[in-house]
């Protein structure tokens, strides 16, 4: 398939961990009650997986710095986006005021962020296929979680849950208690957040991390962006390795 990689050649289609059943649903102690009612449960990160939100992020920075009086970098902080919020303040305010300024940032989010913000690429698409294979379809993202179910519904992505609040290793929670076997994000921190939970990591290079890095960081399959993800899933669940 065009537009895809592999770690450890980033010339092979796909490969897939032996440890991970194409058609498992359950990872770990924990599990949502009706998980076994499902081929699989896939989980995906928000911003820059499913959703650009370089335009809304950016108008609610410059919000945020006319409102503080603080000099922001808009069109520089968007370019690390992945994150929690209170790591990309501390380059611009001291420690003290992160809490009362990250709160303030949430508070202007839905004005200034929700709508500006688009889907990416084959975002809903992606869930739909997971949806039409019989699997479920989770959002686990760093974001606040309010904010992340506007950005859902203002886009029509209807997935079947929404957890936020969740970075890097710590995904791996939700992760397990859902019995997510695998897991699609952009930036290496996701990469992470699969390999702790054990979940198959798919990556799309459609945010900060160039598709070599997210390779490096263990990623076992790379595509493009969300376009070519439904025909993976159909050969993942089927159990062809490279389709």
């Amino acid at each position: 398939m065009t537009g895809m990689s592999s770690h450890p050649a980033p010339s092979t289609a796909t490969t897939t961990d032996p440890h991970v059943s194409p058609t498992a649903t359950t990872t770990a102690p924990g599990l949502a009650p009706d998980a076994a009612s499902h081929t699989v449960t896939i989980g995906f990160d928000l911003d820059m997986t499913l959703i650009d939100s370089r335009p809304g992020i950016k108008a609610t920075y410059e919000e945020l710095s006319a409102r503080t009086g603080t000099y922001i970098d808009a069109d520089l902080a968007v370019t690390r986006l992945g994150p929690p919020l209170e790591q990309e303040l501390v380059h611009w305010f001291p420690d003290e005021r992160i809490e009362e300024v990250g709160q303030l940032y949430r508070e202007l989010y839905p004005e200034y962020a929700i709508t500006p913000t688009p889907a990416m690429a084959g975002a809903r698409a992606a869930i739909e296929a997971v949806q039409r294979a019989g699997g479920r379809a989770i959002v686990v993202t760093a974001k606040h979680e309010p904010n992340a179910k506007l950005h859902l519904s203002h886009l029509g992505i209807e997935a079947d849950a929404v957890i936020g609040w969740l970075w890097a290793e710590a995904k791996a929670e939700a992760l397990r208690e859902y019995g997510a076997t695998v897991y699609v994000g952009d930036h290496t921190g996701d990469v992470r957040g699969a390999r702790t939970a054990g979940a198959l990591s798919v990556a799309v290079a459609t945010g900060p991390c160039t598709a070599d890095e997210l390779l490096a960081a263990g990623a076992d399959v790379v595509l493009d962006d969300l376009t070519a993800f439904p025909a993976w899933l159909a050969g993942h669940i089927a159990g062809r390795p490279g389709a």
